[in-house]
This record gives C-alpha cells, structure tokens and sequence, in this order.
C-alpha cells in the first residue's frame, strides 16, 4: 500500500492519498471526528468514480484537486455511500457526474436539507455548495465497472448507520470502502439507523466478505480487525440500552452513568447519548430506522458535552 500526503493541511491535519489496489484509492482526512470523512475513487480506462465527497466547500475542492494529481481522467461517477452531509455536502462540485445512492438516500438527504441547527456543533465555514442529491437510485445492488473489472456495490440489507447504507466491494482486490458501517478509532453513530441493525449488517452481510483492506468512513485504513472493534462497541452500547430501560433510567442519564473504558479514547464520545436514544427507543417498540426525535438526542449530547457545542473541525 503506498502513500502520497498531499501539501493542503486542514483542521486535524493533512489529507493522504492511499493506494489501497490497482487503481483504488482512499482519501483519509485527520481527524476523523465529526464532519471529517473518508473519500476514495477508482480509476478505470475511460474514468473516475468518487466515493462520496466531503463536508464542505474547501475539503472537496482539496479533494479533488488531490484526485486531479493522480489521473487527468474526468470523475463519471459519484456514488454516495449514504445520505449524510459530510458525504455528500460536496457533490454540487461534481456537475457533469452521474450521482449514485440507494433509493432512500435520495428522499433522505432532501428531508434533512443543508442547514445544520445552531448549538449543536461548533462553527465552521461551509463555503458555497450547491445542494446536489443523488438523481440515479437503486433497491438493492447494482455492478459498477472499471473496464472488464466488476466492483460490487451493495446497500447492506437493512437501517444501520442509516437506513441507505451501501459498501463497495473489490473482490480481485479484497478492498472494502465501508463508508460509516465502520469507524476506525472513532465512535461510530446510530442515530440515523440501528443499532442492533448494524450488529447483524456487520456480522451478516460485511464480515462474510472477507476484506483484506478496508476503508471506513472515518479514520486510517485498516483491515478487518476493525469490525471486531465496532461490534465491540455495538452490543457494549446495546447492554447499556437494556440495563437502563430495565432500570427505567434516560439515555442522558445513562450514559453519565457509564464508563465507557476501552472506547473512551475513541473521539467523538457523546455520541454514546445519541446511540442510547436510538437503541432505547427500538427496544420501547419503534422500528429499525424509524423515526426518532434526533433533536432532543442532539441536544443531549450537548449536554452530556457539559454544555458546549460538539468539536467540528470541518
């Protein structure tokens, strides 16, 4: 695997272009933590698809303009490996691309809209972005081609990071972009999806691939042993969810009730409330991926934050 740091630092740090196989690439931006994603692209003879752009204006610009370095070829295509904003604020910047996502992803990010509501997190300058959703959709899977080379792309199945979801996968390469199923030394965030769904999507649908290299949606390329970590995670937060509902304890209180231990050092930790919120409110009867009041969650997390908005060095 080589690696090319570009010259362009960023809040958390300079963004690297990783070669992860022949003609995949990863676009790894420090520090991960909140509105700070992964990229990637393929190259193939007669272009580019992206995996996803990024959160705002100056990153994508950055980003493509590191892709432009490594092949002069025009970027085809974008695919959105789901609807959140720090993977899909930039496709406005791709005009003459054919935006991919899982049908709910469409109908998702037009829900949620570009604006992010005051307090939550800290300040940052999104630049100017035209809102862009995805204008070509699929259910279920569909083969994306470099060439005479197929590359997999799959929703997973069912609500897990989101209810739109959808991996890439490179089977002659045994690369894995996971966009945020998996989370590399950061804390992984449910809120939108499902908790107990991301435990089976991980165990039932990523973990069979068998991926050599993955690339998740946050944090440093890595192999499997990655998923191990977030399904640790995953039932740790679970356990937490039915001990309180159990106990007739709030997320908010419970989560200041827990010592997170070995995830403590993982960024992003209130997002710990907002995992409660959605695991506690399934096991009260609502679906995988249902609707919650992600606002009050937000708010909690502020809370649990004591008070301040949430660190974003988008």
């Amino acid at each position: 695997m080589s690696t090319v740091t570009e010259g362009t630092v960023l809040r958390g740090g300079a963004p690297s272009v990783q070669e992860v196989g022949d003609g995949l690439f990863a676009y790894v931006q420090p520090d991960g933590s909140w509105m700070v994603n992964n990229t990637g692209f393929l190259v193939g003879p007669d272009g580019v698809t992206s995996i996803d752009t990024c959160s705002t204006e100056r990153r994508t610009r950055t980003y493509l303009d590191a892709l432009a370095r490594v092949t002069p070829l025009p970027v085809r295509t974008l695919l959105n490996t789901h609807h959140h904003p720090d993977h899909t604020a930039g496709n406005g910047l791709l005009p003459k691309a054919t935006i991919v996502a899982q049908d709910n992803a469409r109908a998702e990010m037009i829900a949620l809209g570009a604006a992010h509501p005051p307090g939550i997190w800290s300040e940052f300058d999104a630049g100017v972005l035209p809102f862009t959703p995805p204008f070509l959709t699929f259910p279920d899977r569909l083969t994306l081609w470099l060439g005479d080379r197929p590359c997999e792309v799959r929703h997973v199945g069912g609500p897990a990071h989101t209810t739109n979801d959808v991996v890439v996968w490179v089977p002659d390469a045994e690369v894995l972009y996971a966009g945020d199923l998996l989370f590399n030394g950061g804390t992984p965030f449910l809120l939108s999806g499902s908790v107990a769904g991301a435990i089976t999507v991980l165990e039932e649908v990523v973990r069979p691939l068998g991926a050599r290299t993955i690339v998740p949606g946050h944090g440093p390329v890595c192999g499997p042993e990655v998923i191990e970590d977030v399904l640790g995670y995953l039932r740790f937060v679970l356990d937490v969810a039915q001990r309180a509902a159990a106990a007739g304890v709030g997320p908010l209180e419970a989560a200041r009730e827990t010592d997170l231990g070995r995830f403590a050092g993982w960024t992003d930790p209130e997002r710990i409330v907002g995992n409660l919120h959605r695991a506690m409110a399934e096991l009260a009867g609502t679906p995988a991926g249902g609707p919650i009041d992600a606002m009050s969650a937000l708010r909690d997390m502020v809370t649990y934050n004591g008070g301040a908005p949430l660190t974003c060095l988008a």
